[in-house]
């Protein structure tokens, strides 16, 4: 993955986790899998959980301890009435924005 690509993809991670975070529960490396099957290999690990500190933050999600077959519990995420309004919201961005540079790209002016 290109700089350029991973300067792009840092203004829609957010937006892409809480998607994958719609009807289930997750833990970060959970999510960290997740992205990486969805073809984002190059994203660290760090940069996920520093997300995630981030939404949570945010309060678009609801975290819960649970407890580990191994080592110390886990933290589940779970997208929450605010974090579906934020990734409808993304949604509709993401919409308008890849509408515009289509038409861009098919040389529209």
């Amino acid at each position: 993955m290109g700089k350029q690509m991973t300067e792009m993809l840092k203004g829609t991670l957010e937006g892409i986790v809480l998607a994958l975070l719609t009807g289930q529960v997750a833990y970060g490396y959970e999510i960290t899998t997740k992205l990486r099957a969805r073809g984002f290999t190059d994203i660290a690990e760090g940069t996920v959980y520093a997300l995630l500190v981030r939404i949570e933050q945010k309060g678009l999600v609801d975290v819960e301890k649970r407890p580990s077959e191994k080592g110390p519990p886990r933290k589940v995420y779970t997208l929450n009435t605010k974090g579906e309004n934020e990734l409808k919201e993304f949604w509709n961005t993401w919409s308008f924005l890849s509408e515009r540079l289509e038409e861009l790209r098919k040389g529209g002016n």
